[in-house]
């Protein structure tokens, strides 16, 4: 690998000035899912495609098309400062851009030459979160520290925040192109609830959010039990995060944490991808009847012995249980240990039907498409996977890798590989990005498959996904596979992702990440919304039990990825 010495001060001619305005144009006029289309069984590709949403906004006119840094991790970074126990952030350096060769030598010339094919934003693994819901696991903190994160109350806060900064940047870092769309890449939610999935909705769509089920007037969940095993931001409860981390005491935290806020929505049209958090209960668990009472009732378990507690993250981390048949005979063994809450029956579960449709409702269109990527049709069959049109040759594919039966793990069926051959076939001279939920080494079920099928079709250019909440860029033969953090741990970020052909036979993906629009140290005691952003940082990086590698390695994050072109 080489580094680029100055990432940020690349100029292009006017001839690249001009194919990128062009060809960011038509990305921000896409928007148009083309036969999003799975198949019953063996049936025959859609012949029709769905009625065309309408009309997207227009780049802002006053978009550079000159590469800008600003707002961007090349610029600067969330850092720590002391160097020990609970620690705030500060600016910090920012990552330079590390161009990687390992499928094609990067030509002298190609900054000359290139012009732009797609640029667009990768968001993933938001896990936008109602921390009072009666199936949410966090007594396995007792088990595994990590099992439970003390920022989840601020998990809209952080996403709007993020939304946010995407529509602060004034073009591709790397090429200066406006911004075409966004795509989420599943685990939008975390528990499989109606009210999530309408918060994550209008935070990426635009409009006022209450982040709060169960009682309208007041919290109740674990950070206000009396517990030691979770942080209590207002006290009654020595606790351990405070006690043993020195996590601070925030009067008012709670009540602010539930309070309304307004997001503005992306400015640019975006598209969705399910994930396993998305469509199961914990993320790992296939529904039931009797799941849904118990997301939409009055009892909820706080606390579990040790030993339980470890047991059961040991279980769903091994893929077992999947039924929940032992998860449901464990809560009932507890019923003594739970407590009542107000019962809420927006926490209930959604189907694959429900979950498009949800989309297509007409309050969270936005910027558009009409859908973002889900159709009528696919709600009627259930069917979540789909192909959109990104640019002038280039297509978008979005796969449903999450296993109906349960399991966390990826799975992908005959019918939607043979539907991924059939359009990777048909529009063999585009470009294709694939974007998926789980990343290959997680996909357990057709995984094998998946990555032989890929590589079979030369077209192929990225696999772009999530679920592992880290950092990580792989080459595979002739495509890159790029796999971006998450939102909600450390060090939550998004990337912008610019396809460019470089008129010597090569292209180059260029990755940036980007944080959110949060201050990196709010004011000490600062509860508006913009100061639960900067905290939700704060906590994710203090986390007991966090993972230190998320970030992953410099080749991960900005980068220059070159590859043959086809």
């Amino acid at each position: 690998m080489s580094r680029s010495s100055q990432p940020a001060r690349r100029v292009l001619d006017r001839r690249t000035l001009l194919a990128a305005a062009g060809a960011a144009a038509v990305a921000t006029g896409a928007g148009v899912a083309l036969g999003g289309g799975g198949e019953p069984a063996d049936a025959a590709a859609p012949t029709a495609a769905p009625p065309s949403p309408p009309a997207s906004p227009s780049p802002s006119p006053t978009a550079p098309a000159v590469p800008s840094p600003a707002g961007t991790t090349l610029e600067s970074t969330a850092a720590p400062r002391g160097a020990a126990g609970y620690r705030r952030l500060g600016e910090g350096r920012g990552w330079e851009r590390v161009v990687r060769q390992d499928l094609a030598a990067a030509g002298g010339a190609r900054e000359d030459r290139r012009t732009v094919l797609a640029s667009f934003v990768h968001l993933t693994d938001t896990h936008v979160t109602d921390v009072q819901h009666p199936l949410r696991f966090e007594y396995m903190r007792s088990g595994k520290p990590g099992a439970w994160r003390p920022h989840e109350a601020l998990s809209v806060h952080g996403l709007v925040s993020m939304v946010e900064r995407i529509n602060s940047l004034r073009g591709g870092p790397a090429t200066g192109a406006p911004l075409g769309f966004a795509i989420t890449t599943g685990d939008n939610t975390d528990n499989n609830c109606r009210a999530e999935t309408e918060w994550f909705l209008t935070a990426m769509s635009g409009g006022r959010i209450t982040p709060n089920t169960g009682d309208p007037l007041r919290y109740e969940g674990v950070q206000n039990s009396g517990l030691p095993l979770y942080w209590h931001p207002e006290g009654g409860a020595d606790d351990t995060d405070r006690g043993r981390y020195g996590f601070p005491r925030l009067d008012g935290f709670l009540d602010a944490a539930i309070r309304r806020l307004t997001s503005p929505g992306l400015a640019i049209p975006w598209y969705s991808t399910v994930g396993n958090h998305d469509d199961l209960h914990g993320g790992h668990f296939a529904g039931s009847a009797y799941f849904t009472d118990l997301a939409t009732g009055e009892r909820k378990l706080y606390e579990l012995p040790e030993a339980e507690a470890a047991a059961l993250h040991r279980s769903v981390r091994r893929g077992r249980d999947t039924r929940g048949t032992a998860l449901r005979e464990l809560l009932r063994a507890h019923a003594r240990r739970t407590r009542t809450v107000t019962p809420d029956p927006s926490r209930a579960p959604l189907t694959a039907r429900e979950y498009a449709a949800a989309h297509l409702d007409p309050a969270y269109t936005g910027p558009g498409p009409v859908g973002h990527g889900y159709t009528r049709a696919a709600m009627e069959e259930g069917r979540l996977y789909y192909s959109f049109r990104v640019a002038d040759g280039v297509l978008g594919i979005s796969l449903d890798t999450t296993n109906p039966d349960g399991d966390y793990r990826g799975h992908i069926g005959p019918a939607q590989l043979r539907w991924l051959d059939r359009e990777l076939t048909r529009h063999g001279d585009d470009r294709v990005l694939v974007f998926s939920h789980h990343y290959s080494d997680s996909v357990t079920v057709g995984g094998a498959e998946l990555t032989a099928l890929l590589g079979r079709h030369a077209n192929v250019t990225a696999w772009i996904n999530g679920h592992s909440h880290r950092n990580r860029i792989v080459p595979h033969g002739h495509f890159w596979e790029i796999t971006t953090a998450s939102h909600v741990d450390h060090p939550q970020l998004a990337r912008v992702i610019e396809l460019t052909d470089n008129g010597d036979g090569t292209l180059s993906l260029f990755t940036t990440c980007v944080e959110s629009a949060a201050p990196y140290a709010a004011e000490p005691g600062d509860l508006s919304p913009a100061g639960l952003a900067s905290l939700y940082r704060e906590l994710a990086f203090n986390a007991p039990g966090r993972s230190t590698a998320l970030t992953g390695k410099a080749g991960d994050r900005n980068t220059e990825l070159l590859l043959r072109r086809p």
